[in-house]
């Protein structure tokens, strides 16, 4: 069984209780995690409470950029084994897992570049003062980290609060830690100080829920549902605990007859493609000009058709869902377009070695799903994308922005004058003109409006959410 990781230590859970880790792959279960608690988190609070205010806390901004740089090469060092792990405890194509690898690695040397920069202002006020402002760490922040993207999610919020001075405590999803405690452990080895980094495994409505509603908690990172967002927002006001919250998207890619097909194409394919359309940012609507619809939805379903799900190991376009209630959550959505009467164009295929036990949907393009519709409306978290056309820039902005989402957006045009009117017209946190993601954009601040959240995760602008601002006036005179 793999133990909690408190105080630089491996630390068995209080109740003795285990989970079961299953590979999506095959649906067997291959090793056990810690079934994590109120107790343990306590723990573990204590221990990041003890490091803040001891070894941790008395390092200057540049030591602890120090230890996040050798930490970042150390996951460098160990890349390949980390993306094993992570390909396995998730079932993404290898080739995802060692993107995925990489690009913690990239969010540590970003913030450990970053962590002795994060500076205050003077600011002119009466005559007689010096006014100046300062910015310090919460203290002891707590980080919910979903199973979709453990290693990048990880890295963007807790890279960020490191670098800030704050020590952490870690809840990640049961469906995959094992990545996450492989890094603490890395941690650990390069120096950091006992209780700066400390991982907690366990369900969410034991050791999260636990770990939001604790007293020694100073701020709260979740990414998840909107649903359960909701009832991290309301736990955490209990104790005024401030909270960053990433709560998934319906994102729309907005395609002009004047846009590069060629180019588009498989940016858009990709973009629900990726991870299996487990990915809060998928670019699950795909709303196109009607003079060029039939043509971008018979091109998307040439591409469509081509694609090939398998086991994670086999590296293929998709891998399997992360587990079998996520795979039925899908199955009934599109259960419902067939009801409904909605064409599914294109389906792409399942290899015949994957195992009949894992959980694998094909990709899928549904064309003219209506803009109220459910699929139109409501994440799938799955590769689905629902195609529809629209009239002018006008219609096109009504149905990007009428979803409760607004997460990240596209626009495929050559037009710059609409590129950029549509892009402050947008609802949503990131806009994409011809192209999407921007290869991961770590140094890119991300986040939503709406249903989608609340804060800003990457680039610099985490590190203002994982500080506070004091101002100090000095009377001399």
């Amino acid at each position: 069984m793999k133990q909690h990781f408190i105080g630089n230590q491996w630390v068995a859970p209080s109740s003795g209780d285990a989970i079961p880790v299953i590979d999506p792959s095959d649906g067997q279960p291959f090793e056990s995690l810690a079934r994590g608690n109120a107790s343990d988190i306590d723990q573990a609070v204590g221990a990041a409470r003890a490091a803040y205010e001891g070894a941790w806390g008395r390092l200057s901004a540049a030591e602890r950029g120090r230890l996040l740089q050798k930490l970042a090469q150390k996951m460098l060092d160990h890349a390949e084994e980390l993306a094993q792990l992570e390909a396995r405890d998730c079932g993404k194509p290898l080739r995802q897992a060692r993107a995925d690898a990489a690009a913690v690695a990239r969010y540590f040397e970003f913030y450990a570049g970053a962590a002795d920069k994060l500076h205050g202002e003077t600011i002119p006020y009466q005559n007689g003062y010096t006014v100046l402002t300062i910015r310090e760490p919460h203290g002891v922040t707590g980080h919910i980290i979903p199973w979709n993207y453990p290693l990048q999610i990880f890295g963007r919020s807790v890279g960020a609060a490191l670098a800030a001075g704050n020590a952490c405590v870690v809840k990640p999803a049961e469906d995959a830690c094992l990545s996450l405690l492989r890094v603490a452990e890395l941690a650990a080895q390069v120096g950091f100080p006992e209780g700066a980094l400390n991982i907690v495994t366990g369900y969410g409505q034991e050791a999260g829920d636990a770990l939001v509603r604790h007293p020694g908690i100073d701020h709260v990172s979740f990414t998840g549902s909107p649903a359960i967002g909701k009832l991290v927002a309301c736990a955490a006001a209990e104790n005024h605990t401030p909270v960053t919250l990433e709560l998934g998207g319906k994102s729309p890619q907005i395609v002009f007859a004047d846009a590069d097909f060629e180019a588009m194409l498989p940016v858009v394919v990709n973009a629900i493609v990726q991870n299996a359309g487990q990915t809060c940012s998928a670019g699950s609507r795909l709303l196109v000009e009607r003079s060029a619809y039939e043509e971008v939805v018979a091109r998307l379903s040439v591409a469509f058709g081509k694609l090939r799900v398998g086991p994670a190991s086999m590296d293929l376009d998709c891998g399997p869902l992360i587990r079998q209630t996520q795979l039925q959550r899908v199955v009934g959505f599109l259960e419902e377009v067939r009801r409904d009467g909605l064409p599914i164009t294109s389906q792409g295929q399942v290899v015949a070695e994957a195992p009949k036990t894992g959980f694998y949907q094909a990709p899928t393009l549904v064309r003219d799903v209506p803009p109220g519709h459910r699929l139109a409306q409501e994440e799938v978290f799955g590769p689905v994308i629902a195609a529809m056309p629209f009239d002018d820039e006008a219609h096109a902005l009504r149905l990007a922005n009428g979803t409760a989402y607004g997460l990240v957006a596209s626009v495929w045009s050559r037009d710059g004058s609409r590129q950029m009117r549509l892009a402050r017209k947008l609802r949503c946190g990131q806009v994409f003109i011809n192209n999407y993601g921007a290869g991961g954009g770590i140094e890119l601040p991300f986040g939503g409006v709406k249903a989608s959240g609340h804060g800003r995760e990457k680039g610099f602008e985490a590190l203002y959410g994982f500080t506070v601002l004091k101002t100090i006036s000095i009377k001399h005179d």
